[in-house]
């Protein structure tokens, strides 16, 4: 226990406060027992050790790895009733996944302890893990995006932008740029390589390439109990996709292709999606949990296609990759048959700075995006001004 406390304050001591995360604000963080998911690499332990060093009382909260040798003798009950009976009142537990069981004890520390409070992280694919405890009625549980264009400048320059709702970018002409660099190449930055925090760590790309395979060979497998045969097909579903995309899947033909049965790649698919690897859309929203039949699947972010890409990727997909990753964390985005995106009632064309109207005539309430291009004009929208919607 004494080795623990010593590695927690060590590590909040270490904490950046330049900016705080998106998340923290929308957090209930009185409410007895929260998750956090998100995918690899997209800042959990960072929001978890913000959080503490800026708002919670040391003496009382206590942040641990659940991967912490310590629970090779220990369990995570026990080290919360100690932690209890010593005058505790916060744990915060990060990467939960790696402790096996947990939901169990997590939820005996829940039914057990009441005055304890517990966060947790964890995998996205947690949502989708099946037996264990049911924490369902007892959790609140939030999910937690990559770095928004907007945390990307304060994060990496200290440059203060708003946030904006979707109808303040469709409606106004509100975003104002007053920084010293010219937006483009800013945001040409963010889209090579500021989704994700620990891009400022050096060895992006090899780091970035190791989650992917960290996530295709252990995290999938490790929730879906796939057979050796089966991790080899996904991790072939995948990039096929990465080389694809924007992609529209063929069932019939990917189950000949991966020799499988055409029943299993819904699952495939929505494991992809919750591991934060790929984005599948339908053309209305049908749930988040499965994806059935998607009409369209793009790579998750923009990072993931130049590291996936041994070239440049397509600019076309990446500009679409780019619209979906801003405007999905704050909206439900859907495939439209006429135009590239619909989010509720508003349609959206993506393109380059010659993109052409042709395609939203006779629409309502739509909108061309152009990638390239530093202003607004009429019903033409610059893409990096989705950056600021969290």
């Amino acid at each position: 226990m004494e080795q623990l406390q010593e590695r927690y304050r060590s590590a909040i001591k270490q904490a950046p406060t330049q900016f705080v995360r998106y998340l923290d604000s929308k957090i209930n963080w009185e409410a007895r027992l929260i998750g956090i998911l998100g995918a690899r690499g997209v800042g959990k332990t960072i929001l978890l050790r913000q959080h503490i060093k800026l708002y919670d009382n040391p003496d009382t909260s206590l942040y641990v790895d659940a991967g912490d040798i310590y629970f090779t003798s220990h369990t995570l009950y026990d080290l919360a009733n100690q932690f209890q009976l010593n005058g505790g009142k916060k744990l915060y537990i990060d990467e939960i996944h790696r402790y096996k069981n947990w939901s169990t004890e997590v939820k005996m520390i829940y039914d057990f302890l009441p005055s304890l409070q517990v966060v947790y992280t964890g995998s996205s694919i947690l949502e989708l893990e099946k037996g264990g405890a049911d924490l369902s009625r007892r959790k609140l549980e939030y999910f937690l995006a990559g770095l928004s264009f907007r945390e990307f400048l304060q994060w990496n320059y200290g440059y203060i932008v708003p946030v904006f709702s979707l109808e303040d970018i469709l409606k106004s002409n509100q975003i104002e740029w007053n920084f010293p660099e010219k937006p483009l190449p800013l945001f040409k930055e963010y889209l090579h390589n500021g989704y994700y925090p620990f891009s400022k760590e050096g060895d992006f790309i090899d780091r970035l390439n190791a989650s992917v395979e960290t996530t295709l060979n252990v995290d999938i497998p490790q929730f879906a109990k796939m057979s050796v045969s089966t991790i080899q097909k996904i991790k072939k579903l995948f990039y096929v996709i990465a080389q694809s995309v924007p992609f529209k899947p063929n069932n019939s033909e990917l189950a000949r292709t991966l020799r499988i049965d055409r029943g299993e790649l819904p699952d495939l698919y929505a494991y992809l999606a919750k591991s934060g690897l790929i984005r599948a859309l339908e053309l209305e929203v049908k749930g988040i949990s499965r994806v059935s039949s998607p009409e369209k699947i793009l790579i998750d972010n923009t990072n993931l296609s130049f590291c996936l890409s041994n070239e440049t990727p397509d600019i076309g997909s990446l500009r679409e990759t780019a619209f979906c990753q801003m405007t999905s964390v704050t909206n439900k985005v859907t495939a439209s048959p006429q135009t590239d995106f619909c989010i509720g009632k508003y349609s959206f064309e993506v393109g380059g700075r010659n993109k052409g109207t042709q395609q939203i005539s006779g629409l309502k309430e739509a909108f061309i995006v152009r990638d390239d291009t530093e202003y607004r004009y009429l019903n033409f929208i610059p893409l990096w001004h989705f950056g600021f919607l969290y």
